[in-house]
């Protein structure tokens, strides 16, 4: 049950901040980063997945996991929590969708802007000059199943191509970051979706919000994570509070 006072506070806020992390795409069947280290690929290292050195020492097999990752995007579909979130910045004047995921179910949902923190499966960019790489097709050709697969070559310089993610040791994306800290000083709503709240320095985001006296709406299936600035605690799926959030708003 959402407490109806919860609702009033949403009604009267002028900002919104929706920061989501890997459990609201997990309700979409993505395995989050530790779980995408199970099966076919339990044998190796997270960090030689997802690091320069490790891109660096054998750029198939990092190439090929990263797009056994974009194609379980694509076969993924967003749930209800991304579309009431779209539903939600028609709700309040001015709402920004901020999130830890590197897929693009927040988009397919229909949320216009989005920040991608840690990157994204489909904005890959060349390892050498930085210039951005142009998938030919949103599709794959064919399954990846755990195979080394050759990254393609940058067009400009010839270098490799690489993830446009951001790998253990890598700063976030300045602009992104300097945007998200923005949002969360000037908002007067923060949700912090489907993340524990523990990773830095994306989890400053909910205390930046907190110290300026936003309303922090943790919702989450685990309880642990932001005991200290979390207001409102609700542990259940994005894809069941959400909806019923967004109904109770148009009541």
């Amino acid at each position: 049950m959402i407490d109806p006072a919860l609702i009033d506070i949403i009604k009267a806020a002028k900002r919104v901040v929706v920061f989501t992390g890997a459990g609201i795409s997990a309700e979409s069947g993505i395995p989050t980063f530790r779980d995408a280290q199970s099966g076919l690929w339990e044998k190796y290292d997270p960090e030689k997945l997802a690091s320069a050195k490790g891109y660096r020492a054998d750029k198939d097999l990092v190439w090929g996991w990263y797009e056994w990752r974009r194609m379980k995007v694509m076969q993924a579909q967003p749930n209800a929590g991304h579309y009431a979130i779209a539903q939600l910045a028609e709700q309040v004047p001015d709402l920004t969708v901020i999130t830890q995921n590197v897929d693009d179910l927040h988009e397919r949902a229909g949320s216009q802007t989005v920040i991608h923190l840690h990157g994204s499966l489909f904005q890959p960019r060349c390892f050498a000059c930085a210039r951005p790489y142009q998938f030919e097709n949103t599709a794959l050709d064919e399954p990846i199943d755990g195979r080394c697969l050759a990254p393609p070559s940058c067009q400009h310089c010839h270098g490799r191509i690489r993830p446009g993610v951001v790998w253990f040791g890598e700063n976030l994306p300045t602009d992104e970051w300097r945007q998200a800290e923005t949002a969360a000083k000037n908002c007067d709503v923060f949700f912090a979706i489907g993340t524990s709240g523990v990773v830095m320095p994306a989890a400053g985001l909910p205390v930046m919000a907190a110290k300026v006296g936003a309303t922090v709406i943790k919702i989450n299936l685990d309880s642990m994570g932001l005991e200290k600035v979390a207001k409102y605690r609700l542990q259940a799926k994005s894809g069941d509070v959400l909806p019923l959030l967004v109904d109770l708003l148009n009541k």
